[in-house]
């Protein structure tokens, strides 16, 4: 009789305590920043806003383009019989307007490498300020975003990414 109440305590002991013991299976989140920006309204508002200052600053450059190219026609029909002081200011001319249209490459370059960067961080910030209250509302222990964390494969039950884009979708839509 002993044996058997030392083996049934012993199944008791190994069935229940060590579920006590147990702690839940960590629930972990995977975000990509990359199809938030194409999906959601916001990411695609801030695209089309790059597109156009980027389509903005190509023309504007297009243009001086084709002055520098006629400047550069007219110089070389008048060379025969301009004289050698005209040619050389004329030349001198060219350079100045060239080197203005690097500088205005420059320019228009950094300018849209910040733009572009301050409207992603915009996003970004909102986009982690969201993922952080569903991670606080749902008890995820880690959220990840895909390409920095740099996560080669996932299960697709862990990417919450959709989840995100509704949620920033009705908070854009309640700030417009």
């Amino acid at each position: 009789m002993k044996k058997i109440i030392l083996i049934l305590s012993t199944f008791f002991f190994l069935g229940i305590i060590p579920q006590g013991f147990c702690a839940d299976v960590a629930k972990i989140g995977v975000i990509n920043f990359q199809k938030i920006l194409k999906e959601s309204s916001a990411g695609k508002m801030t695209q089309k806003q790059i597109t156009e200052k980027g389509n903005e600053f190509q023309k504007k450059l297009k243009t001086e383009k084709v002055l520098l190219d006629e400047m550069k026609k007219a110089f070389e029909r008048e060379a025969l019989v301009l004289s050698p002081e005209k040619q050389q200011e004329k030349q001198r001319e060219f350079r100045i307007r060239v080197n203005d249209f690097k500088k205005m490459q420059e320019t228009f370059s950094r300018e849209f490498k910040q733009l572009e960067v301050k409207l992603l961080n915009k996003i970004q910030i909102a986009v982690f300020e969201i993922a952080n209250e569903i991670g606080k509302e749902e008890g995820y222990m880690l959220i990840l975003e895909k390409k920095a964390a740099g996560v080669v494969y996932h299960p697709g039950q862990l990417d919450i990414t959709d989840q995100i884009i509704k949620k920033y979708n009705i908070k854009v839509s309640k700030t417009n």
